[in-house]
């Protein structure tokens, strides 16, 4: 397994990640993962696999989260993400950005992250209620400390995250105004494909929704979850004429496959009718496999020494860990806090 590489201070830094829930798919791939793979050759990139972030709705089962620590960075390294180039960092391994945290908590009001209408969507898709989790209710806040401990200077986001890079701005500049601009102030950088809806064509694909196909899915099961895709209700009979828009069927095939103009002529026929689901699927799916197969290579072949990829992680966090000292040192400095420097 190679040697993670050495920080490069000279770059830009991007901070990226995602909660270890459950193995990525292809939501991700298209939304975040094929970016990354050409962003970490640009920037000095750090990874955060935000364990404590996913706890925070997975509270009483913590064995899941752990476990699929393992299955993200499996994941990450399958897609062509190169520890030589990037830096993957567990977040609860780095206790500055609880202390963080804490600080931040006092420059934000109960009322302001009430308002938060990332938030505010998420509490309802999970069902909360009344009864939020008070870690839930605050993890924009601890967003900001994961953005900030790094000093990044770009955070890659789809557009329903544009609200969480305000939160960390604001909340940057009333540090910089309360006490001593040693903070980055984090601009979006927006991906360049639109969320990928789920399988049943009704929200993006999720884990928690269980419209999702799975990056290491066997080709047996991208079959049988592309066979009972949803597509146009309408679309009764191949002769029929059918809706491209809204279909995810086209929208996978606009994300995947490379000859645009075969797409573009499947789109035609399918308007006009002639052309059933059953044989636009079956295109889709050999897309897929030839999407997937080198990924699925690459991830068995890291699969066959865990050992090696935790050790991975273990030299990326307490790399980042590094990093994440600096910023708090500078931060206490600036608060007051440094009572026993030099």
């Amino acid at each position: 397994m190679t040697q993670p590489h050495p920080i490069q201070p000279e770059k830009k830094r991007i901070l990226t990640g995602d909660r270890p829930t459950a193995p990525l798919h292809l939501g991700h791939l298209v939304g975040s993962l094929q970016s990354r793979v050409r962003l970490q050759h640009e920037y000095d990139t750090f990874i955060l696999l935000a364990d404590v972030q996913a706890l925070t709705d997975n509270f009483a089962n913590p064995a899941r989260v752990r476990a699929n620590v393992l299955e993200v960075a499996l994941d990450y390294l399958a897609v062509g993400l190169d520890p030589r180039h990037c830096t993957f960092v567990i977040q609860s391994q780095v206790p500055e950005i609880a202390e963080l945290t804490v600080f931040y908590l006092n420059l934000v009001t109960v009322s302001h992250l009430r308002q938060n209408p990332t938030v505010k969507t998420e509490i309802q898709q999970k069902g909360f209620g009344e009864a939020v989790p008070a870690g839930f209710f605050v993890y924009p806040v601890s967003q900001a400390a994961d953005i900030t401990a790094f000093g990044a200077h770009l955070v890659p986001v789809g557009d329903d995250q544009l609200p969480m890079i305000e939160q960390t701005r604001e909340i940057v500049r009333r540090f910089g105004g309360l006490y001593a601009p040693v903070l980055t102030e984090p601009q979006a950088l927006l991906s360049a494909f639109p969320r990928l809806p789920g399988l049943d064509g009704q929200t993006k694909m999720s884990k928690s929704q269980g419209n999702a196909l799975f990056l290491g899915d066997s080709a047996d099961e991208v079959k049988r979850k592309v066979m009972g895709m949803y597509t146009d209700p309408g679309h009764l009979r191949a002769s029929d004429p059918g809706r491209v828009e809204g279909n995810p069927v086209f929208t996978y095939l606009d994300a995947f496959d490379p000859d645009r103009e075969r797409v573009q002529a499947l789109k035609d026929h399918y308007r006009r009718g002639g052309l059933g689901d059953v044989k636009v699927k079956s295109h889709l799916v050999d897309v897929l496999d030839g999407v997937l197969t080198p990924i699925r290579e690459r991830r068995a072949e890291a699969a066959r020494d865990a050992g090696a990829v935790m050790a991975l992680l273990e030299a990326g966090t307490r790399r980042g860990r590094e990093v994440a000292a600096q910023t708090m040192a500078q931060v206490r400095q600036a608060m007051g806090l440094d009572y026993f420097s030099a």
